[in-house]
């Protein structure tokens, strides 16, 4: 299996390539030569893996044997999930309601920072560690003695987080051998817990960067430090957000896990075999949580349209709606000013940029980075069959890409032909909710389930998107098929909209009802971040800069950042 840029294939890249790249140097992201069919008997034999064995026969399938070994790989996939609090890892739950309308949960926040992206950065952060040690082997091997620090293989981890990315990645690579992360995020503008559960790690190798701007602000400084040859050259970057491909292959596991224990929790009459498919419902920003449920869709894994879910920064709702692709202000044409702050997301103004401060702040982007792997098996669908192979078809799918992007970056916005939008919604349904829904979505569930069920406002995004889906019938086909909707986030890394939906109900508490003991203290500990003044990627780069010589010259002592102050 090779892998190759959404915005031309001419450079095939090994697995180990492309997870230590990330993001292409025309810009595009990495996918698959082939997305591979799954084994002739995968529902007998795997029905009843568990979740690391899912993820050893699911990743064998895009990882040659000769990159990572079958032992390697079982390796890694037992060291990434040991530190989980649940045996199932990502534990599908049935949740009762009053009214009868029951729906499967799929809690995906057990792991070390209780949010969905410890799935992939677990892993992530162990293949970054296992390629280093590798190379640096064959290196030592070649050399015929040690290296020296400056000689080893490195990598310089930089990435952006609207809250749960920043930390799930630091745990992830704390303390990993030659792998150093700079992690940026809005300041003022993630939830406290959420802040703290980055800030507070103070491993030398760890730096948190607050940016006085948006998340898209900071995500498009990832982006152009990586576009920076010279820059990415020196500090050989490696990227930790959803636009390595590592992380979306590591989440398509958990979509089989709760397929197989929702068919085994099923009585399977013929009725309900007809509709054995279940619809996935994903409340998402970036794109990359459902993108790897299309990723499991396409290899084979049975299941109906996929439901996003997204919030008042709804781009790819109304990409479904209009077939339009565009950076636009989600309160209506011509919106100006500043937003309020929002409880649990900002503790400041939201900057004039046309993202809104919501309940949901993980999901408050403009664009959605991981679209564009879509959007290439869009055009690659759409591309003329008659007389052309794989080879001329995906060559014309980059070109396609590659145009839309330029459009995307230069007009912000791109219109794609009505074509491909009917291909897209062969495969997904969206929605958008506001965020009193979310609210009240979180009241009903403590309210109306016959045990009292406490959700984060993302998970209530895609509740509430679920009830859509099944209650339209004439917009949507998938009323009649089981829902599963992923729950992203534990709900004590939201406390305060989580507090203010149910502040009404005298038999809430939230210290006795929600919060975990390993978060209770969190805000108290000491902090470790470094302030940049606006968003610039040059005052950013400085920052790099600058750790780095001081670790070249403190050979990474926990001091090394104690300089540098604010830019």
């Amino acid at each position: 299996m090779k892998y190759f840029s959404t915005r031309g294939a001419d450079t095939l890249l090994t697995f180990e390539e492309a997870v230590l790249t990330g993001l292409a140097p025309n810009g595009g992201l990495y996918i698959p030569q082939t997305i591979p069919n799954l084994p002739e008997n995968w529902q007998e034999d795997w029905k009843l893996y568990s979740f690391n064995e899912l993820s050893h026969a699911i990743l064998s399938l895009y990882i040659s044997p000769s990159e990572i070994s079958s032992e390697d790989l079982r390796a890694l996939i037992d060291r990434s999930y040991s530190g989980f609090r649940h045996p199932d890892v990502t534990p599908t739950k049935k949740v009762e309601r009053k009214d009868g309308k029951d729906v499967w949960v799929l809690e995906l926040w057990h792991g070390p920072t209780f949010a969905f992206k410890d799935v992939a950065l677990q892993l992530l952060g162990n293949l970054f560690e296992f390629f280093l040690k590798r190379k640096n082997k064959r290196l030592e091997k070649s050399k015929g003695s040690a290296l020296t620090e400056v000689e080893k293989e490195k990598i310089t981890v930089v990435g952006a987080t609207s809250g749960d990315t920043g930390s799930a990645a630091i745990y992830g690579l704390r303390g990993k051998e030659n792998v150093s992360i700079f992690i940026l995020h809005p300041k003022d503008r993630v939830s406290p817990i959420q802040e703290a559960q980055m800030t507070t790690i103070t491993d030398a190798n760890v730096h948190n960067v607050a940016v006085k701007g948006t998340f898209d602000d900071c995500q498009d400084i990832v982006k152009a430090l990586f576009s920076d040859t010279a820059f990415n050259a020196t500090h050989k970057l490696g990227a930790v957000n959803s636009i390595n491909w590592a992380r979306i292959l590591a989440q398509t596991v958990y979509y089989f896990l709760s397929y197989f224990y929702v068919i085994r929790a099923t009585p399977q009459t013929p009725s309900m075999r007809h509709h054995s498919a279940p619809q996935f419902v994903v409340p998402t920003g970036n794109f990359g949580d459902v993108l790897a449920g299309y990723y499991a869709k396409k290899m084979g894994l049975p299941m109906t349209q996929l439901g996003i879910g997204t919030n008042e920064n709804d781009i790819l709702a109304r990409f479904w709606k209009t077939g339009r692709y565009e950076k636009v202000a989600s309160v209506g044409e011509g919106a100006t000013g500043a937003t309020d702050p929002v409880m649990g997301s900002s503790d400041g103004q939201q900057a004039t940029t046309g993202v809104k401060a919501t309940h949901s702040p993980a999901m408050d982007i403009l664009v959605s980075s991981n679209f564009e792997r879509l959007l290439w098996y869009l055009a690659f669908d759409a591309t003329p069959k008659e007389g052309a192979d794989d080879a001329k078809r995906t060559k014309d799918a980059c070109s396609m890409v590659d145009a839309w992007m330029g459009n995307m970056k230069s007009n912000g916005k791109v219109t794609l032909p009505v074509e491909i939008l009917e291909f897209a919604r062969k495969d997904f349904v969206a929605d958008r909710i506001s965020d009193e829904e979310t609210l009240e979505t979180i009241k009903s569930y403590y309210s109306e389930c016959t045990i009292a069920y406490i959700v984060d406002p993302h998970t209530a995004v895609g509740l509430a998107a679920a009830s859509h889906f099944h209650q339209k019938p004439r917009t949507y086909t998938t009323q009649h098929h089981q829902q599963i909707v992923l729950s992203t986030a534990h709900p004590a890394k939201f406390s305060e909209a989580v507090t203010l939906a149910l502040s009404g109900d005298a038999t809430f508490n939230f210290e006795r009802d929600v919060m975990p003991n390993e978060l209770k203290g969190l805000l108290e500990k000491e902090r470790k971040v470094i302030d940049v003044e606006k968003p610039d990627v040059e005052l950013v780069k400085k920052v790099i800069e600058g750790v780095a010589e001081e670790t070249r010259v403190k050979s990474g002592s926990s001091s090394e950042v104690a300089a540098l102050g604010s830019f």
